[in-house]
Parts: structure tokens; sequence; C-alpha cells
């Protein structure tokens, strides 16, 4: 049996809709294949389609992985969404609004659909979840979400996320639908827990970014991830998500593997920063999104509206991106802030 090939779940989805043809995306269509799933990958652009179609690799977001001949494409959402059983969204969240309205006609009112996005839209402050209530109105819906590079798991490498969706039983299907020799699949109640936790991880992995490229040791990069991921879990529950999401795989799974991974582009855009590059140059050359970067610019917008010291890591990191503040300032700036407990203000905000 090849590398990841599983059979298929009695009570898993056979025919599945991946919008989003990026390196996620693409891994996420080669999982449901590789599990006897029947699936289309959606891509926003023609030829990107073809050149899928024609090359059966996709060279721009995961080079050097064949993609099977079981798998179709398409750009047409109509033809797309055609007789499926199940969406999945993987599409960047600044995108995810106008996105949604373009198959706002093409999927059944009760189709259900998984979100793999991770992010706030800038505008509205909203995480991929609520974009997709807002637009395509009450259905079931699941976050998929966890420590999951695409790059490890489409070439098979061990690795497990989460399916947290309001609807224990819609959970479970979904479990059983990406669960696989290679890829396990936990289930959840804390759907906007979970995406919270994969927005404000991102804008974590940054510092850690940051951190690294002003080579400032183990011990520092330690404190950081720790006092994030307090950071996340008292921004979440006070949001309404559940504390121990964000001490699970949507939380601090992920924090992990964004803040020390080679492959995480949040991580790798804020080492630039730490060596001195500016952010325009660092995007500009940037084929992938690195989502933390506006995710941070949500943070701080108008429709935010957090307190002064809610998140105070996540404020540096804002201040060095866009308002041009020195990197070793920001550090001094955290190191200065006045003495606390170490878990104090997160089981406060429990109360």
């Amino acid at each position: 049996m090849p590398v990841g090939q599983t059979v298929m779940s009695e009570g898993a989805y056979s025919k599945v809709l991946v919008i989003g043809d990026g390196g996620w995306g693409t891994t996420l269509a080669l999982v449901l294949v590789r599990h006897g799933v029947e699936v289309c990958l959606w891509s926003a652009f023609p030829e990107q389609t073809e050149e899928l179609r024609e090359h059966r690799e996709n060279k721009r977001f995961l080079p050097g992985v064949e993609l099977p001949e079981a798998m179709s494409f398409s750009a047409d959402p109509t033809s797309a969404a055609d007789g499926v059983e199940l969406a999945v969204n993987v599409v960047p969240t600044q995108h995810v609004r106008a996105i949604a309205e373009r198959f706002e006609d093409a999927l059944p009112g009760t189709l259900p659909i998984v979100t793999a996005t991770k992010g706030l839209e800038i505008e509205t402050f909203q995480h991929p979840l609520e974009i997709l209530r807002s637009v395509l109105g009450e259905r079931d819906y699941c976050v998929l979400t966890g420590p999951s590079h695409a790059e490890e798991v489409a070439r098979g490498l061990p690795a497990s996320v989460i399916a947290a969706s309001e609807d224990p039983e819609f959970a479970l299907r979904v479990q059983e639908t990406f669960t696989g020799d290679t890829l396990r699949v936990y289930t959840s109640d804390d759907p906007d827990g979970a995406e919270l936790a994969g927005a404000l991880k991102n804008v974590i992995a940054l510092a850690a970014g940051i951190c690294d490229g002003l080579e400032l040791g183990d011990n520092a990069k330690a404190a950081l991830i720790n006092r994030g991921m307090v950071e996340m879990a008292r921004f979440g529950r006070s949001r309404g998500g559940q504390p121990e999401t964000f001490f699970g795989l949507a939380g601090f799974g992920d924090l992990v593997t964004t803040c020390c991974s080679k492959h995480s582009r949040n991580r790798s855009v804020g080492e630039a920063i730490g060596r001195g590059e500016t952010l325009e140059d660092i995007l500009e050359r940037m084929e992938m999104v690195a989502e933390g970067v506006w995710t941070t610019k949500a943070l701080f917008g108008p429709e935010a509206e957090l307190g002064d010291e809610e998140l105070p890591i996540a404020k540096q990191v804002h201040e060095i991106l866009f308002e041009n503040k020195d990197a070793r300032e920001a550090v001094q700036t955290l190191m200065q802030r006045a003495p606390a407990s170490e878990m104090g203000d997160l089981l406060e905000s429990a109360e």
C-alpha cells in the first residue's frame, strides 16, 4: 500500500471539494485522495488549474510532490461543487470573504463546511469561521487545525490535528474522513477557541523569529514561547474560547511547531526582521502568505478594542512591523514591564 494510503471509514465523506490550491489546500486534497475520497481541488486562477492538471504537481506551493490522477481540478465554483458532500475552505484569511461570496450560489444551503485557515480579517476582526457564517449562513461548520506543515504531511510524515465543531457528530465524521495512517485527528467542541489559537500563534511565531534574528538565545526564546502561550489563552478565554483548547494541539502544539520549524513562514519573516530587513522587502519576495503579519495588523485595528495590557508581546510585534520600532528596544519594553505572577492574569480571566 502506498505511503499514507488508508481504507475509507464507513462514516467518511466520499466526495469532497477543497477550496484553495495553496500548499495546505493541496496537501489536504492529497490526504483525502489517499483515503479513497473523490476530491476536486479548486483554484481561483484558471491558468493554475491547467498547470496542476498538466504537470500533476503544485510547483508554486508544494514542489516535488506528485498529485495522483484521481485528483481533479477546477476554477469554476459551480462545476467544482457539483455533487459534493463536504467543502473544505483553505483560502488565506484576507480572501475568505470574497471567495465565499463566489461560492454562495454554488454550495447548497445544507452543505457542511470545514475551514482550515488561520488568521483574522483586518477590516472586521473576524476569524474565518465567523466570516463564513456571515456570508454562507448557518450550517454545520468544523475547524481543522493543529501543528501540520504541508511540506511534511504531504510526504506522509506523522502529524496530529483537531476537528472542532459545535456538532459532535459532524466532528466525528470529519475525524473519520481525515484520519489515516499518517494523520491522526482528535475531536473538540470549541471551534471558535481553536481558530483564535491558530490565529494568535502566528503572531507569537513572528516574535520567536525576531528573537532568533537578534540571536537572543534559547532562554529568551523559551520564555517568549511560554509567555506567548499565556497571552494566547488569556485572549481566547476573554472571547469565549475554552482555556484547555489553548494548551492542546490547536494552541500549544501549533505554537511550538510554528515558533521552531524551518518550514514556518511566520518565524522566517520574524527572523529576517530581527536581522534588520524591512517588512516591505520581505513580503515582496514571498510566494506564500505569512498570516501572522495580517493578524498582527488586525489585532490593533479599529475593530479589535483590546485592553492596554491584554497582548503585550503582540503589541511589540505590531510596533516593530508597522510603527518602525527597533526590535531590541521592543525586547527591553517587555523585560521592563511591571512584575506579575506567572498565571494570575489568566486565572483571574477565568473567574
